[in-house]
């Protein structure tokens, strides 16, 4: 049995249920007593303490005889959130160890546990119910802060608008969470400060008083609150929230005309022409069905020249021409325009009378140009008529009845330049043959464009067509396709050849086509026959078993049906040749069909052999020419020569050794006088000799790359031999670049004027030396 003892100062007792047995001595058997419901501990949140705090305290009947251990387990305790409760595991002694928030938490189970001091259980365990009191702790939070309606304008007393809600996080079971709402103020207080109410406990605002007028008041701004505590305003938590209530437009104002009567003028002949706008004032939403402005032409206009298109940004009505008017027909219109919207008026809502207005609309003359009455014309005649001829009189009337004005002519388009008109009354005559068959004619119709003008100013003009259909006369004879066919030599039943007739001329005078072939010359009806397979169609093919082969050319009558007939002669080339078994020309056939006798074929060899014997003595003559040309000397003439020649670029004088002497010396003489007129005896010896020099062989301009050893080779040979080739330290002359230098003999450069000097060593020199030995060895005998 649970005891539980409650002290007004100190907190109650909680004992552990004592086990209660009954014996029976039959079976042994031992039924223990249903447990006492131990009652909730209630915590009231949010206490200020001192903690920890004690709640109640937990003991067993037999802590008097063993020693008890006591602890608690659930969450709170020794599960999140733990540390909340804890026990004195001696005393049995249960504290809160912090303040509690039912809005967090609103209610703990835990479990309390008795065992000896070896761990063994004593009491079985006894649940434990913590429930945490509310206080009013939560104001009431709206969902929004700011909300959003509307109404239409007009609206009955306790029309809906809209609803407000606000939560408190309290206990809605108390009345700490019972919430009340009430309307603090509204803005702007037209026509009443009290337009709307709000139900107290649901939130939902309506209307309470009629005057909601969109044009004087679109939206009204209203303060709201929220109070817990059932709406006490001493005890209870408030909160506030605004409300925007937007009054939406009905079409309660009729369009109106800024005018009653409008006077405009427009121009005849003229389309989408703006006449004028008609301006309109309408109070409703702008941009809206029940502001757009919808135009209505009620009378005055039976023929539809005049429509009125609104505006999108002005909402004017701009009153449109969309069908010529003529100052001939009509001088002026009365039109009567009704202005409305796109949507209906609201119930009782009547038109205004400035809502209608009559336009006074005077049609201003043109000049307007000539009109062909008939616009194409057409006409018939026949092809071929001669130049000169009449074809019609293509006049045309200006519609200025009010005004006389002169009508003149003239052409604008004639392909083949066949018609001319008359200037002064549009008479059409012709200036060549019609064709029919012509490029120019299109499904036997040709089109000719001619201008008339008057003499108005400004100058008008206008423009007609005349179609001329032009009838088929038989002119034209027919002709034969194909022009050239093929034809075995020997008759064979598919060796035929198909002819078609064709003709530019329309029926009758087309086909059925008549074939036959001439009767001269006698060959062809001899040799051929013909045959007509349908109108346009005919067969031609071999009368005899066998013809030789060749060019043949057969002539073809063909005539046309027209009345009278027109007969044409056609000429097919025919090649006949031999045929293979499947009927085609053999290779060897269609030589001898293309018209080639013996005769041509071995003129045709014949030229072939000219043309080959010709190559050859072409290349025969081309090798002996280079056989010729390697013949030749390499060397040539030394004046032609370059590449031994001094080239001459600057003068340079000697360098440091050399300043002491006369470099006039190297200087080339402008002639040989004066050393061929020297006396013997006291020539220098390193002069060039005046004697006969030898002449060098001439070789090819263009030598072949392969003889520039050979031409070296020569070239020494021919200097060593030369008698006249000066020594090494004379002025080695090649070739005489012009005259006009002033260098001088190279002689004087280190040279004594002792004529003692023994030259006998250049003897041990070698061959190159000899004649330079044989010049200056001899001493005064050279």
């Amino acid at each position: 049995k649970v005891h539980i003892l409650v002290w007004e100062s100190q907190p109650r007792v909680i004992k552990f249920p004592r086990r209660h047995q009954r014996g029976s001595s039959t079976n042994g058997l031992r039924r223990q007593k249903r447990d006492w419901v131990i009652p909730p501990i209630n915590v009231p949140e949010n206490s200020r303490g001192p903690f920890p705090h004690m709640l109640v305290r937990i003991r067993s009947d037999q802590d008097k005889d063993v020693g008890i251990r006591y602890s608690i387990t659930g969450a709170g305790a020794d599960q999140p959130p733990s540390g909340i409760y804890n026990i004195d595991p001696i005393s049995g002694n249960m504290f809160v160890t912090q303040p509690l928030d039912r809005e967090e938490r609103a209610s703990f189970h835990l479990r309390a546990h008795a065992v000896d001091m070896n761990g063994n259980q004593v009491e079985n365990p006894i649940d434990l119910y913590i429930y945490v009191i509310d206080m009013n702790d939560n104001r009431p939070e709206f969902q929004n802060q700011v909300y959003n309606g509307s109404v239409a304008e007009g609206s009955k007393p306790g029309s809906s608008v809209m609803q407000v809600t606000a939560t408190d996080s309290d206990d809605s079971t108390t009345a700490n969470g019972m919430v009340r709402y009430r309307i603090l103020s509204q803005s702007p207080h037209s026509p009443i400060p009290n337009m709307f109410t709000i139900n107290s406990e649901t939130g939902d605002i309506v209307t309470v008083a009629a005057g909601l007028d969109r044009e004087k008041v679109s939206q009204y701004t209203i303060i709201i609150q929220a109070t817990d505590m059932e709406g006490n305003l001493n005890f209870g938590l408030s909160n506030t929230a605004t409300a925007l209530i937007s009054i939406t437009d009905i079409n309660d104002n009729p369009p109106e005309l800024e005018g009653k009567t409008f006077s405009v003028e427009v121009p005849e002949n003229k389309v989408n022409l703006v006449v004028t706008n008609l301006s309109v004032v309408d109070r409703d939403q702008p941009h809206s069905p029940n502001w757009n402005a919808v135009y209505r032409i009620v009378s005055g206009d039976p023929t539809g020249h005049f429509t009125v298109h609104t505006n999108p940004i002005t909402n004017e009505g701009m009153l449109t021409v969309v069908k010529p008017v003529d100052f001939e027909m009509n001088r002026a219109f009365m039109l009567t325009v009704v202005v409305s919207n796109q949507a209906h008026l609201a119930s009782g809502i009547q038109l205004s009378r400035q809502s209608t207005a009559g336009v006074t609309i005077s049609v201003q003359d043109e000049n307007e140009p000539p009109v062909f009455p008939v616009n194409p014309k057409m006409i018939r005649f026949e092809e071929g008529v001669p130049a000169g001829t009449t074809l019609t009189v293509f006049a045309a009337q200006d519609p200025d009845h009010f005004v006389h004005q002169i009508v003149r002519y003239s052409k604008l388009s004639d392909p083949a330049n066949w018609l001319k008109i008359n200037r002064t009354n549009g008479q059409i005559t012709t200036m060549a043959l019609l064709d029919r068959e012509s490029m120019y004619v299109q499904d036997n119709i040709y089109e000719a464009t001619f201008l008339a003008f008057d003499n108005g100013s400004p100058q008008a003009s206008g423009t007609g067509t005349l179609q001329i259909y032009l009838i088929d006369v038989n002119d034209n004879a027919p002709v034969l396709i194909p022009r050239e066919a093929q034809v075995c030599e020997r008759a064979r039943p598919n060796s035929k050849i198909n002819i078609t007739a064709s003709d530019t001329d329309a029926d009758p005078n087309v086909g059925p086509f008549v074939f036959e072939l001439p009767s001269f010359p006698a060959s062809v009806r001899r040799n051929w026959t013909i045959s007509r397979l349908s109108g346009d169609y005919a067969q031609l093919r071999l009368r005899i078993p066998y013809l030789d082969s060749g060019v043949y050319e057969i002539p073809v009558i063909v005539s046309d049906s027209g009345n009278p007939p027109l007969s044409n002669r056609s000429v097919i080339r025919v090649k006949v040749c031999p045929c293979d078994d499947t009927g085609d020309c053999s290779a060897t056939g269609a030589v001898a069909a293309a018209g080639l006798g013996t005769g041509a074929i071995i003129a045709i060899l014949i030229c072939i052999i000219v043309l080959l014997s010709m190559v050859l003595l072409f290349v025969v003559w081309m090798k002996r020419r280079e056989k010729e040309r390697q013949a030749k000397p390499l060397l040539i003439d030394p004046e032609d020569d370059v590449r031994d020649n001094i080239l001459k670029y600057d003068e340079e004088g000697g360098g440091e050794e050399d300043q002491d002497y006369d470099l006039s010396q190297l200087q080339q003489p402008e002639s040989l006088d004066h050393i061929i007129n020297k006396p013997a005896g006291v020539r220098r010896v390193d002069e060039r000799p005046v004697i006969t020099e030898s002449q060098y062989p001439a070789r090819p301009s263009l030598p072949h790359p392969g003889d520039i050893g050979d031409f070296i080779n020569d070239g020494l040979r021919a200097a060593d031999n030369d008698p006249t080739a000066p020594p090494y330290d004379s002025l080695l002359v090649f070739d005489y670049e012009g005259s006009g230098s002033t260098a001088g003999s190279v002689s004087s450069l280190n040279s004594t004027s002792s004529g003692d000097q023994d030259y006998d060593y250049l003897n041990d020199w070698g061959p190159r030396f000899k004649k330079l030995a044989d010049l200056y060895g001899g001493g005064d005998d050279d």
